[in-house]
């Protein structure tokens, strides 16, 4: 399967503007590879964390996003993205399946296994199992980011983080509360900071 027509051609030119605008600090891209199936998992701050993980590879970023993106007009453009519409108001097999296939032609998946942007005092929300399965019945590795700061225009105030990819088990527990204690312990040192 190829990859969206749409995204390679605005991929570029969007992401520059991106990076002009909001000067990310982006680290750790090294370990997001060229190729082969891979799952980025991280948390989710903002609405532009889409295009703040987007601009780390020059790979499409097939996204599981929620189903009203799919809906009139948007979904001309969010459909010629690659998106995978989730049916958040239920667990969405069906959106699963399709992840999956896509992992089996070798693509890459983002994830953000908070399920919606944390918007509580939280420092993350407990993270869905979507990813950590993927990643077992496909057989993916996992690659953890962690999105700190804020997107202020023209200052360098937001920074991505990707880590080397870890390798889900059999015990999905185990590993979904893996992901999210190396998501929040990693946010925790960038407060540190």
């Amino acid at each position: 399967m190829k990859e969206p027509l749409f995204y390679r051609a605005v991929r570029g030119p969007l992401t520059a503007c991106f990076k002009a605008i909001y000067k990310p600090t982006l680290t750790g891209e090294e370990n997001i590879p060229e190729n082969g199936r891979v799952i980025l998992a991280g948390n989710h701050t903002n609405y532009f964390d889409c295009l703040l993980v987007a601009s780390a590879t020059k790979r499409c970023v097939h996204y599981l996003a929620k189903d009203e993106l799919m809906r009139g007009p948007l979904k001309l453009i969010f459909g010629s993205l690659g998106i995978i519409p989730v049916n958040r108001r239920q667990k969405d097999k069906a959106a699963l399946e399709t992840a999956e296939a896509m992992l089996r032609e070798e693509k890459l998946i983002g994830i953000f296994p908070e399920g919606t942007i944390n918007r509580t005092d939280d420092i993350i929300m407990p993270f869905k199992f979507g990813a950590v399965k993927m990643a077992r019945d496909t057989e993916t590795p996992v690659i953890p980011f962690v999105i700190t700061g804020k997107y202020k225009p023209f200052k360098k105030s937001v920074k991505i983080r990707f880590f080397e990819p870890i390798t889900v088990g059999e015990n999905l527990e185990d590993a979904n509360n893996n992901l999210m204690d190396t998501v929040k312990s990693e946010i925790l040192k960038e407060g540190e900071k």
